[in-house]
């Protein structure tokens, strides 16, 4: 055998192993998008939604959810059968990085995002993950994590056409500066002195559950006169506010200067403008798991006497950044 052929041969046998690497390459992991939370121009309209709120990827691909609005979410993964906790606990703790790994065996959270944060999460192992917020307990979604052996039903196209449908159906009434007004139409309180705090619908779909949120005090602007009272009832089926006059306190959960009526709503009185009122969380009745610590259990309605003439202006401690405002004119 001559030397040309001995060095083919060996070029041959050394490149075998090249040639198998480059012919069956590893697999490279896809990066997907997901949005968190969608908001109308003036704030008052909240989608407390993951958008889209289920999607399939592979084992190994990575997701990135990025906040959308100015109220506050976290996004987070628990264990299977744990109970979710408050977002001041965690799940428990909080994920301080940018990104993190989730395969089910700990639960993961971030801490509440504000708008523009992202965290983006690698799923090494197939299964279904469900995802939830920490802020809001209808606010659901879920990862479906595939063997890359079998087929992804959807691409990123698809995800990010879902995610301006589900925006547009969640945030489709009015979407004006005056739209808490616009929502007084769905009022169900009669009385002239009441006032709406706030509305909301739950939305079923495949993956979870998802919310619009009013961040508005209907006919928020109140006329009356001395010694007459003003009846404030939480109308949003998920999200609590506040009614605050005077001084916000430190910590928004516990009522000031209130007291329980024989009806179990409470009262609050105002003799001068130097005042501070306020209401604590009020909600909707909450179901048997209480989700949020609500002072006390069951409280939907907060009322206040105004014993002196004067303008009274009030806001909810918890979404005031949103606009959430009001004022009470009380009259000789």
């Amino acid at each position: 055998m001559n030397v040309l052929k001995l060095f083919r041969r060996a070029a041959i046998f050394l490149c075998m192993p090249v040639f198998a690497f480059v012919v069956v390459p590893p697999r490279a992991s896809a990066q997907w998008r997901a949005t968190v939370g969608a908001q109308s121009k003036s704030l008052g309209h909240q989608a407390l939604a993951f958008l889209p709120n289920e999607i399939w990827i592979h084992a190994g691909d990575s997701v990135t959810w990025t906040s959308a609005v100015d109220e506050i979410h976290t996004v987070t993964f628990l264990k299977s059968g744990q109970v979710r906790l408050p977002f001041q606990v965690g799940c428990p703790g909080f994920s301080l990085a940018a990104s993190a790994s989730f395969d089910g065996s700990t639960c993961l959270t971030t801490p509440p995002l504000v708008k523009g944060q992202k965290f983006t999460v690698t799923f090494p192992t197939a299964g279904n993950f469900k995802l939830v917020c920490l802020v809001h307990e209808n606010m659901t979604g879920v990862v479906h994590v595939l063997d890359f052996s079998q087929q992804l039903p959807h691409s990123q196209d698809f995800y990010d056409n879902q995610t301006v449908d589900q925006r547009e159906a969640l945030l489709s009434d009015d979407d004006s500066d005056n739209e808490h007004e616009h929502h007084n139409s769905h009022n169900t309180l009669t009385d002239r002195n009441a006032v709406a705090t706030g509305g909301g619908e739950i939305i079923a779909t495949g993956g979870g559950s998802q919310t619009l949120s009013i961040m508005r005090f209907m006919d928020s602007a109140k006329v009356i006169h001395v010694g007459d009272t003003v009846e404030w009832t939480n109308l949003d089926p998920v999200t609590p506010h506040t009614i605050t006059f005077g001084v916000e306190p430190q910590n928004p959960v516990p009522p000031v200067n209130a007291i329980l009526d024989s009806d179990g709503a409470l009262h609050g009185t105002i003799n001068s403008s130097t005042d501070s009122v306020h209401s604590g969380l009020i909600g909707a009745a909450p179901q048997d798991q209480l989700f949020l610590p609500m002072t006390p259990l069951s409280v939907t309605r907060f009322r206040v006497t105004f014993t002196h003439a004067g303008v009274f202006p009030y806001i909810c401690a918890l979404h005031d950044g949103l606009g959430m405002k009001g004022k009470i004119t009380v009259l000789p």
